[in-house]
């Protein structure tokens, strides 16, 4: 069995799709399934599936909806019944989250210990793990509450496979996709500092310094903020031809 959250909530199994019925129980599914090896309490359960607005039969209808995905899955999962909430145990079947989670694990670590190039397959593995956003067809509630911080994994380990690709001198590689992503997430720091670096390496000091100049005022009209110290960094790094921008990288 394969269970997919990172795009629309999928089951396979042996390679052919498993059909779920409707919103609801794709909302349960994926509960279960962030929840991990965690009890997935009834408050929770409830607020995913109708937010603050819970029917009147609240236990009895949970039930339900859980007696229709156990129906659906058709005996090949374990859903357990607490007395508080629901457990799902995997047994041997494979989750892309807990996948990527690994792989950007295992990437980070190589990233440490310097072996640039292991972890950009590693994290770039663990990114084509994605079919587009994560939880893109369950309720409004859970994707809310769950959404986010999902996302935000997905951006850190992008931002660390763009560094790896950096260090290992991809900066003309990764130019048009750091101008996307700039203008895409224009409060990511990171990802400028990125796009300024690979700039420079590409003997692009007007364009990098433009960028800063660009952004700093974007900053200050909006949030009235000045740059981040990272971005300060770079930005006095390139001023003075730094030859450390040459060698190494400074938005690690």
């Amino acid at each position: 069995m394969e269970y997919r959250i990172l795009g629309p909530v999928e089951v396979l199994d042996g390679g052919a799709g498993v059909t779920l019925d409707g919103t609801k129980q794709r909302t349960v599914l994926a509960a279960l399934l962030i929840s991990g090896d965690s009890l997935l309490a009834d408050p929770k359960l409830s607020a995913a599936l109708w937010g603050d607005r819970p029917p009147a039969t609240l236990s009895a209808q949970l039930y339900t909806q859980v007696s229709r995905l156990r129906k659906a899955l058709g005996g090949r999962a374990s859903i357990i019944r607490h007395s508080s909430g629901y457990l799902m145990r995997l047994e041997g079947a494979r989750l892309d989250l807990l996948e990527f989670e690994n792989l950007a694990a295992r990437g980070r670590a190589a990233q440490l210990a310097g072996r640039f190039d292991e972890a950009g397959r590693l994290l770039r593995a663990g990114l084509a793990l994605w079919r587009g956003p994560a939880l893109a067809d369950v309720s409004e509630h859970l994707a809310a509450a769950e959404g986010p911080a999902i996302e935000e994994a997905r951006l850190s380990v992008l931002e660390s496979r763009i560094e790896a690709d950096l260090v290992v001198g991809m900066h003309g590689r990764v130019l048009p996709e750091l101008t996307r992503l700039v203008g895409q997430y224009p409060l990511r720091e990171r990802f400028c500092a990125q796009l300024m670096t690979a700039l420079y390496r590409g003997d692009r000091q007007a364009e990098a310094l433009a960028l800063y100049d660009r952004r700093r005022r974007m900053l200050a009209e909006e949030l009235g903020i000045e740059p981040g110290p990272l971005l300060r960094q770079v930005h006095q790094a390139i001023l003075t031809a730094d030859p450390v921008l040459d060698r190494l990288l400074l938005v690690g």
